[in-house]
Formats: structure tokens, C-alpha cells, sequence
């Protein structure tokens, strides 16, 4: 029995299917956890979303930015953008139970066993693991009930930037959604640049990566990321895996395998 986290797949069937034979992946022995993120840019997200729900009593996955985009898509709270690849999610005759797998999926993962979290986009570095746990619980509560609505119609922008615990509704979900999904570079009081993409040591002034920041809370559990290809998996940072390899954009997706940290991977 193995335990596998997995960097972003965005669409890359392809690639996933040569990692999970490299793997020797056995459903009755493994698990997979997936750093969110199955769709979207690659050439077959439908394919990819449709694998990983055929696997799912043996996968848990987190939600990324291009799931809640699909999500937001599917519900008609947005429309796609000329580089989306969702269209054939968006007609498949399977689209429900696929949405509706995908919407229930976390922002978070535990894995005690491991002495580990997955999240997306990381863990905010001025929150505790147990303050994360909390607002990320506050997220998927909203996305799968009868909020879910002004969840999608409010969930885009790149403000407030910074977490205010006196903040409600809308606003507090956004803020919350853009830690776990998309953030990157924070200043010293862990507020977010959401426009900067670029390598980790090319900070916008007076920003810094998150994992970097002189402060971070949590460094006793292992942090399991994805969403920063340009890391090219690396973080400098002890207990802190990047798993996003940039498969989507020519580079490679990777498994690490978490009984021994080993690195497997299948090029794109």
C-alpha cells in the first residue's frame, strides 16, 4: 500500500495515465490525493475529470482556481475564457454527477497518517493549521448549500487582499477562496499579490513567497502544495513540497510518494 499526492493534472489524461503505470497504481492498494486543479488548459479536461471519478473511492482531491472557474461556469455565473478547455465538460452527458463529485471536493486535506496538509495554493503563513482547517470548512459548507449562488456570483477579485476576521459573507468567502486557490507572493503582514506569476525570487517589493515568510505559523506539519508551476517543484523550504511541475505547459507531472518522499515523474 502506497499513499501518492499529485501535482496539478489540468487536462493532461495523457500524462496522468503514464504516471499512474509508473506508479503501478493498484486500486485496492493505493491512494492518490490530488492538489486540485484536474482541469482546464489541457486538451482533455473531460477525459481527466472523467478518470479521476472513475478512481474516486481511492482519490480525494483539493478544489483549485480552475475548478472553482468550471464550477462558477456550470452554475452561469461567469462565462469561459477563450483559453478554457471546459466546453466538453460543460456538454457531456455525465456533467452533473462529474460537478457534482468535484463540487464537493475540499479546500483541504489532512493526511495524519503522513504528518501532512494538501491545499491547493498553500497554507496562508500568519494562519495556524487549525484556523485553516476552520475557514476552509467555512468554504465548503457554503459551496454545498443554498449560498452556493452568491458564492460564484462574488467569488472574483482580487480584493480585500488581506484577512480581516471581522469580515462577512461574500467578502470573507473570497478572501478565504483566494489563499487556498491562488495565492503566491504576501507581504510582511500576509496580505496577497494575486498579479504576479512568476519565479519565487522574483517578488514583487515588498512581497515575498509565502512559504518564506520570516513568520510562518505552522512548520511542524509538512505542507503539500500545488498551483506554482514556475517553482518547478522546488521550495528551498524544508516540509514544504511544491508538486505543480508545469506538466500543462510542457514540463512534467509529478507523484510524491509519501511513505518516502520519492519523486516520480512522466514527462508532458
Amino acid at each position: 500500500m502506497a499513499d501518492y499526492a499529485i501535482g496539478d493534472l489540468q487536462g493532461c489524461l495523457e500524462a496522468f495515465d503514464c504516471l499512474l503505470k509508473k506508479i503501478d497504481f493498484n486500486p485496492d492498494r493505493d491512494r492518490l490525493y490530488l492538489a486540485g486543479d484536474l482541469v482546464n488548459r489541457g486538451p482533455d479536461s473531460l477525459g481527466t475529470l472523467r478518470r479521476v471519478y472513475q478512481l474516486r473511492d481511492n482519490v480525494q482531491s483539493v478544489l483549485g482556481n480552475h475548478d472553482l472557474h468550471l464550477l462558477a461556469v456550470a452554475h452561469g455565473a461567469t462565462r469561459s475564457k477563450r483559453k478554457d478547455t471546459l466546453a466538453e465538460i460543460l456538454d457531456a452527458p455525465d456533467r452533473e454527477a462529474l460537478l457534482g463529485w468535484l463540487r464537493r471536493c475540499p479546500l483541504l486535506i489532512d493526511l495524519p497518517s503522513h504528518n501532512a496538509t494538501l491545499t491547493h495554493a498553500g497554507i496562508p503563513p500568519l494562519w495556524t493549521l487549525e484556523q485553516a482547517r476552520r475557514y476552509a470548512h467555512e468554504v465548503e459548507t457554503v459551496l454545498n448549500d443554498h449560498r452556493c449562488g452568491d458564492y460564484f456570483a462574488h467569488m472574483y477579485g482580487n480584493q480585500p487582499a488581506g484577512w480581516d476576521e471581522s469580515l462577512t459573507g461574500p467578502d470573507r468567502w473570497r478572501v478565504i477562496t483566494n489563499h487556498f486557490t491562488r495565492m503566491r507572493f504576501v507581504d510582511s503582514n500576509g496580505a496577497l499579490d494575486l498579479t504576479t506569476k512568476g519565479e519565487a525570487d522574483a517578488p514583487p517589493s515588498g512581497f515575498m513567497p509565502w512559504f518564506k515568510h520570516p513568520h510562518r505559523k505552522d512548520t511542524d506539519t509538512r505542507l503539500l502544495f500545488g498551483h506554482w508551476a514556475a517553482l518547478e517543484g522546488q521550495t528551498g523550504i524544508e516540509k514544504v513540497n511544491a508538486l505543480d511541475t508545469g506538466c500543462v505547459w510542457g514540463g512534467s507531472l509529478t507523484a510524491l510518494r509519501l511513505d518516502d518522499l520519492a519523486h516520480i515523474h512522466c514527462d508532458c
